[in-house]
């Protein structure tokens, strides 16, 4: 067959009303299109891991796994729409393709943000996870699964209300319900998003020594719900994430050293030169020990019963015992200077006056 004849069939014949040569060009669009957006897509990953590589960012690595979760039926889809939008297509055809053209770029979102959350829970449980919070796990579960349906339910309404559907009631529905669930489980998703918190701000970890109001001990287990506390006296106290979260926590595990301020007091009888000489006396026993900075040491006040001081001191070392025994080493120091100098410890005292009644004038002789 002549080329001439060739064109001139190809421009005079039609499929389902629409010129053939129309097909061909729309289809070679859609191919150019869809080859366009893989090598788009190719450059794009490419770039992204040369950044992720050189500078360690975990946006880069997050723009990586997302792009490489583009679906390859999405893109032939929207490239078939680009070479359809070139036909000479009824009315009715015209309105169709542009909502086709927002269903494609919604669900290829929707994939996205799939990727995107799967992402950022993994990162979630390999950062917070660890022996005994078993939370994490429980909750990144739920963190995934509120995520992930709260982004295909807006991507449903988005593609509804494109369609013509009205979404209004719909939408009131769902809210009305969801304040419903949410009175029901209040209590539940209270504790749950006290576990989410502890999680991901976490004031305390398993093996802290924390202390909650009266409570305190060693951290063993944090739950879904409630957290469990190895006491000092050995029990093991439960508290519920929300009221433990409600109170101020004391958490011993950030103590780099220990600022101590203890009081002692000595008698009324003690001379204006040996109170003098008393702070010298504290601030030489705490410095001969290698673990103390020595802070101050004051004639703080004229108690009722005492000459009252207060000494501050730093112990470098958190670790209680070796406070308790630098203590005791200063107390025993503080009572051999004090016999030396003949200072005594005041000790509570009262003392109590008689007054004697007058004598009586002698009774008048009755005659």
């Amino acid at each position: 067959m002549p080329p001439s004849t060739f064109f001139t069939w190809v421009q005079e014949t039609t499929f389902a009303g629409v010129p053939l040569w129309s097909l061909c060009v729309a289809l070679a669009a859609a191919v150019a299109t869809y080859a366009a957006i893989l090598v788009v897509l190719h450059l794009l990953t490419r770039r992204a891991k040369v950044w992720a590589t050189q500078s360690h960012s975990g946006m880069a690595l997050t723009l990586v796994d997302v792009l490489e979760g583009t679906s390859r039926t999405l893109v032939l889809v929207v490239a078939l729409l680009v070479g359809a939008s070139l036909l000479d297509l009824p009315g009715r055809w015209e309105s169709r393709l542009s909502q086709l053209w927002f269903v494609a770029v919604a669900l290829q979102m929707g994939l996205w943000g799939m990727r995107a959350i799967g992402i950022g829970v993994r990162r979630y449980v390999e950062r917070h996870s660890s022996s005994g919070m078993t939370q994490v796990s429980a909750s990144a579960t739920l963190m995934s699964w509120g995520l992930r349906t709260l982004l295909w339910s807006v991507v449903l309404l988005a593609i509804l209300s494109n369609v013509g559907v009205n979404i209004t009631a719909f939408i009131a529905s769902l809210g009305v319900g969801g304040i419903a669930v949410a009175l029901a489980v209040q209590n539940i998703l209270g504790d749950l998003f006290a576990s989410l918190a502890i999680a991901v701000d976490k004031p305390f970890e398993v093996g802290d020594f924390i202390v909650v109001g009266n409570v305190s001990g060693t951290v063993q287990v944090i739950g879904l719900k409630t957290t469990r506390i190895r006491s000092l006296q050995g029990e093991q106290i439960v508290m519920s994430n929300t009221d433990l979260l409600k109170q101020t926590i004391s958490n011993f595990r950030m103590l780099e050293r220990r600022r101590i301020v203890f009081t002692f007091g000595v008698a009324y009888g003690t001379t204006p030169e040996q109170a003098e000489a008393i702070p010298g006396v504290v601030r030489k026993l705490i410095e001969s020990h290698p673990e103390l900075r020595f802070d101050r040491a004051h004639f703080k006040a004229l108690g009722s019963n005492s000459l009252d001081y207060e000494v501050a001191y730093i112990v470098e070392d958190p670790a209680y015992n070796l406070y308790m025994d630098l203590q005791q080493s200063i107390n025993l120091g503080l009572l051999r200077e004090f016999k030396a100098m003949g200072v005594e410890f005041a000790f509570p005292t009262r003392t109590v006056h008689i007054a004697s009644a007058p004598p009586q004038a002698p009774a008048a002789a009755v005659s």
